[in-house]
């Protein structure tokens, strides 16, 4: 597809490019998605995605960047509460596209495996202490927190995956799984 007539701001086209970047990326990661198929996705050439980014890597680093952005936002960074799930859940259901390259594809990138890596560690370090409150510090509590975080983000992403059914509910079932794994490791 061509770009059409009417000529787009230049941060409009990158943020309409972002968009349609992410719902390419989305269906089958970085490695298996043409720069083609991005451009036919967001109406523009080929040219035009180089006029906003010098390269393939550039742009699908940019989608990660700004969706770990939006979910810092959305979410925090620190010390999770009682939000901090619905929060999950809304910010997942808001930009499906981008949660899931964020959790299901990036990490199998090797490209970006340094941002996934560190987005993983962080994730475990508030855990760890969250849990150090109730679980004494040892093999355990490392387990729940390494296994946490990824419980967390898998039952979003299955969530999703299902057509998110019952969005009331899905906060408080996530949490039961999650207080599962407290309650295992202590």
């Amino acid at each position: 597809m061509t770009e059409g007539k009417t000529r787009l701001p230049r941060a409009e086209r990158r943020a309409q490019i972002l968009v349609a970047a992410t719902r390419a990326f989305a269906r089958h990661g970085f490695a298996d998605t043409g720069l083609d198929e991005v451009a036919d996705e967001a109406g523009v050439t080929r040219v035009v995605l180089y006029r906003h980014f010098d390269s393939k890597a550039e742009l699908y680093r940019t989608i990660l960047d700004r969706a770990c952005e939006r979910l810092a936002e959305r979410v925090g960074t620190d010390n999770f509460e009682d939000d901090a799930i619905p929060a999950l859940l809304d910010a997942a259901a808001e930009d499906p596209d981008a949660f899931r390259l964020l959790f299901r594809f990036a990490n199998r990138e090797r490209e970006f495996r340094d941002l996934t890596d560190s987005l993983s560690a962080a994730a475990v370090e508030v855990a760890r202490s969250n849990l150090a409150k109730q679980i004494p510090s040892g093999p355990w509590l490392d387990w729940a927190a390494q296994l946490i975080p990824t419980l967390t983000t898998d039952a979003v992403i299955a969530w999703l995956d299902s057509g998110q059914p019952d969005p009331e509910l899905a906060a408080g079932r996530i949490r039961a799984a999650i207080h599962g794994i407290s309650q295992a490791a202590m």
